[in-house]
């Protein structure tokens, strides 16, 4: 892997870490490379609880690297070359149980938008500027953000912020559901950590099944929801981790979830 995308696990936390600040993080076939080899990584250890996405520098993401496709001698080839390996990891982490938890701070644009509405929970810090943009450089969208934005927001308001394209500020962004939470910049890490942490802490089966009971929940009929939800809950109340929290409950104590 690539100093382009930082990697870190430990205590049930895996931490990507794109690290291409000179360029506002934007995307080009190597950063996307190793994008892929990180997320593959991270959902291939078991330990891993939680996945933290963010960005080094003063941006998340300023979306994809619009030098790069300027001086490609086939732009739709260069495209391809960008995207693939970015959609292998963007699949790889919504499969995951692991929880994604988003980071962002300072611009996400583009493909860097999709990224953070993509995530589980996204933690804001209050200088973030979001914006869809691809229509600014002549393009629908990718990464995702086509299917996370209208489910955040509502198909006619998605059109809307998709189709202006406009900068949302880190409160308008809250206020819409584009993100979780808004701290301070200088907090940003802090409270990242603080939230990875306490879902590390809990059961990782049960909120597994629940992540993806969540995300299908939307394109399947009601009585299938219900079927899935009991399947789902019968193959946690068969774990360890299940008879911990009900004996937990009783006995008035923090549980210990061992993920089994």
């Amino acid at each position: 892997m690539s100093d382009l995308v930082l990697y870190e696990a430990a205590d049930g936390i895996a931490r990507i870490r794109f690290n291409r600040a000179g360029a506002l993080n934007a995307l080009d076939v190597e950063l996307t490379e190793a994008f892929l080899l990180a997320a593959r990584r991270a959902v291939e250890d078991p330990k891993n609880r939680v996945i933290v996405v963010s960005g080094t520098g003063q941006a998340f993401m300023a979306g994809g690297d619009l030098g790069y496709f300027r001086h490609a001698a086939d732009p739709c080839a260069a495209l391809v070359a960008v995207i693939e390996p970015a959609h292998g990891a963007l699949k790889l982490l919504a499969a995951s149980p692991a929880i994604v938890i988003a980071s962002v701070q300072g611009a996400a644009a583009g493909a860097g938008m999709s990224i953070a509405l993509g995530a589980d929970l996204c933690v804001a810090a209050e200088d973030l500027s979001m914006s869809f943009a691809y229509p600014r450089v002549g393009g629908p969208g990718d990464c995702g953000g086509t299917w996370a934005l209208p489910r955040l927001v509502g198909l006619r308001r998605a059109m809307e912020i998709a189709l202006l394209s406009d900068r949302l500020d880190a409160a308008t962004c809250l206020e819409l559901g584009l993100v979780t939470r808004v701290v301070t910049v200088e907090a940003l890490d802090e409270e990242t950590d603080r939230l990875a942490r306490r879902i590390a802490a809990g059961p990782p089966l049960a909120q597994g099944r629940l992540k993806s009971l969540l995300r299908t929940a939307l394109d399947t009929p009601y009585d299938a929801q219900l079927d899935a939800e009991a399947a789902a809950f019968a193959e946690c109340a068969a774990t360890e981790d299940f008879r911990e929290a009900v004996a937990a409950f009783f006995d008035k104590r923090r549980p210990q979830f061992i993920g089994c």
